[in-house]
């Protein structure tokens, strides 16, 4: 199960956090905006965390291109839940889920929304052959 496990085990003892994005995409009228795919914005006085510019993921050619800016927002049930609030609150509710969880025999928890945790690429892939590793041996 990849999902979110305080909904999986139907917000028994509480609500988990999160923070959610919203996305802005526009088309800019000049060949290359920023020359690379992505760029990271940490300063807090910008309101995005980041801008994709989608041409460098496959070195398109033309005269426009197409960016995408990524906004931090509050999240709500009627978002998405990308990435998990881990604070002393969060974190005690999530303990009493994992100790759930781990009392079940046929389910597998993983990805960050299952294990309320956040995960770089690399990060997921270790833990999926982790799991794989336990659970198939």
């Amino acid at each position: 199960f990849t999902g979110r496990i305080d909904e999986y085990f139907n917000y028994e003892f509480g609500e988990l956090e999160y923070r959610s994005l919203d996305f802005i995409h526009e088309v800019v009228e000049i060949e290359d905006y920023q020359g690379t795919a992505q760029v990271n914005y940490p300063d807090t006085s910008v309101p995005w965390t980041r801008i994709i510019e989608h041409k460098h993921f496959n070195k398109t050619k033309s005269d426009k291109t197409v960016i995408t800016k990524e906004i931090p927002t509050t999240w709500s049930k009627d978002k998405v839940p990308y990435y998990p609030i881990n604070n002393d609150k969060n974190n005690e509710i999530y303990k009493k889920y994992k100790e759930k969880a781990e009392e079940l025999t046929d389910v597998i928890f993983g990805g960050r929304l299952a294990e309320y945790q956040y995960y770089d690429m690399h990060q997921v892939i270790g833990a999926a052959l982790k799991a794989a590793r336990i659970h198939l041996a």
